[in-house]
């Protein structure tokens, strides 16, 4: 199933579209669902996100509903080398089914001619145009740009966007920020990275650039050595600054930057993912659904090596002051769940709407209900007991109460009036009888009431 980005609007009444593009289930929630064709899956989904493809170097940028992953490809299994012929890119609506759209080549850039050296890219919209940054090798970055998020590609400049021995770093690993006012920024190189204001027409540069400044640096060498691969992203009025799984703060996007921390640890990763557990993870950060998702590297799988690598995904949380929490790596991934493994974080949902993300008082992460209606999807959600039960772990400080409606797809399943705890620091579990007899279906949570804050739900188990 793929849910538009008009999807589970806040309010009752939201909807203004067609009767006939609404699903009939839509009316129970009061919200809009704007569909499409699904996309041929090219992998079942989990960690990695597609096995054997060589599918590395993920930047993942998100256009209305589609996820669109701008990568590497390391071209040859057991290679004591790296051979990247080309650059990719993939397309997924649900973070679950991949496909590859399209391939660029170095014969279609400036280049002219075949390259085994088609180092790490991003991307990014503007004005009604896309543009795809790469790097040739270690030696300089490129741009092309496209009237599509997949291509075809033309080279508007013919040469390098940023040449070697244009600044002290390596010219190489583009990173792109973009403002919600369309300023945009480039940051790039390795062990020291520099960032640079971009033109409007998002080809030339409108500044010098300049050497970001960070307080102290870390990274898998240890202490002292950052590492290649900059990216930069923001949230709220934070800019994060960050290099593998190592990251930085700031409030502002030049710097100076704080150091904090990796938010990959061994204690959080599955055993069969911890392989040169900080090595090479290349992350970027991306927002899908209210959601946001952390992609990176990986050389754990078997066939894969440090020349020849995965993609692996997370869900990404933040502390309430603003500090990236350690992710949970495991080989289920994003965009579906196991029941079997419950209970399942309320925060690792797939969509959401009327809610934020707070940090626990019993540890962890919640979510908050805070409009009349919220609604929490949870898609692919496998191995569900037939006519179980689910419990929700859950606080209501609200004296009026809510009601908690679950849903699996068009049917409903079960549905629960909760009265208040006595506190939003009170957590109770309470159960909900489920009428469901299949294993897999797409859960979604409704939770309506009145005025104010209504729940505060931390986990969603079935048994």
């Amino acid at each position: 199933m793929q849910f538009s980005r008009r999807s589970f609007l806040q309010g009752v009444g939201a909807a203004s579209v067609a009767t006939a593009h609404l699903p009939s289930w839509a009316g129970h929630f009061g919200v809009e669902e704007l569909w499409a064709e699904p996309s041929s899956p090219s992998a079942t989904g989990g960690n990695p996100i597609v096995v054997g493809k060589g599918l590395c170097d993920p930047q993942v940028r998100v256009y209305g509903d589609q996820a669109c992953l701008y990568a590497t490809h390391d071209a040859v299994p057991g290679s004591d080398k790296f051979t990247m012929n080309d650059w990719w890119v993939w397309q997924s609506s649900d973070l679950v089914h991949w496909k590859q759209v399209s391939t660029l080549r170095p014969e279609d850039t400036y280049w002219g001619k075949p390259c085994n050296q088609c180092w790490a890219t991003d991307a990014m919209s503007r004005n009604g145009k896309y543009y795809f940054y790469f790097s040739r090798g270690p030696e300089e970055i490129g741009v092309v740009r496209s009237d599509s998020p997949a291509g075809p590609w033309k080279d508007p400049l013919g040469k390098p966007l940023i040449a070697q021995g244009s600044t002290p770093t390596a010219a190489r690993d583009p990173g792109i920020l973009q403002e919600k006012d369309g300023t945009s920024y480039i940051v790039f190189g390795c062990w020291d990275f520099y960032i640079a204001k971009l033109n409007e027409d998002m080809i030339s540069l409108a500044e010098t650039p300049r050497k970001i400044l960070l307080d102290r640096k870390m990274g898998p060498y240890g202490a002292g050595k950052m590492d290649d691969k900059p990216f930069l992203h923001k949230r709220g009025g934070i800019y994060y600054l960050s290099w593998g799984c190592y990251y930085a703060m700031a409030d502002n996007v030049y710097g100076p930057y704080t150091y904090k921390d990796s938010i990959i640890k061994v204690e959080h990763t599955a055993p069969e993912l911890q392989k040169r557990l900080t090595f090479d993870r290349h992350g970027s950060f991306f927002e899908l659904h209210n959601q946001w998702y952390f992609i990176c590297n990986d050389q754990s799988w078997p066939g894969t090596s440090e020349f020849y690598r995965d993609s692996v995904a997370s869900y990404v949380h933040y502390r309430d002051n603003g500090e990236i929490a350690t992710i949970d790596l495991n080989l289920t991934g994003v965009g579906q769940y196991d029941a079997s493994r419950s209970p399942l974080g309320a925060a690792d949902y797939f969509s959401a709407s009327g809610t934020e993300v707070r940090e626990c008082p019993e540890g962890g992460f919640e979510v908050r209900v805070v409009h009349p209606v919220g609604v929490l999807i949870y898609p692919n959600v496998r191995n569900i007991p037939a006519n179980g039960t689910a419990s929700l772990r859950l606080a209501c400080g609200n004296p009026e109460g809510c009601s908690i409606q679950i849903w699996g797809g068009e049917l409903l399943l079960g549905k629960r009036r909760v009265s208040s705890t006595g506190g939003w620091n009170i957590y109770r579990t309470v159960a909900c009888p489920l009428k469901l007899s299949k294993p897999q279906s797409d859960i979604r949570l409704v939770v309506r009431g009145g005025t104010g804050e209504l729940l505060r739900l931390r986990s969603l188990g079935f048994a």
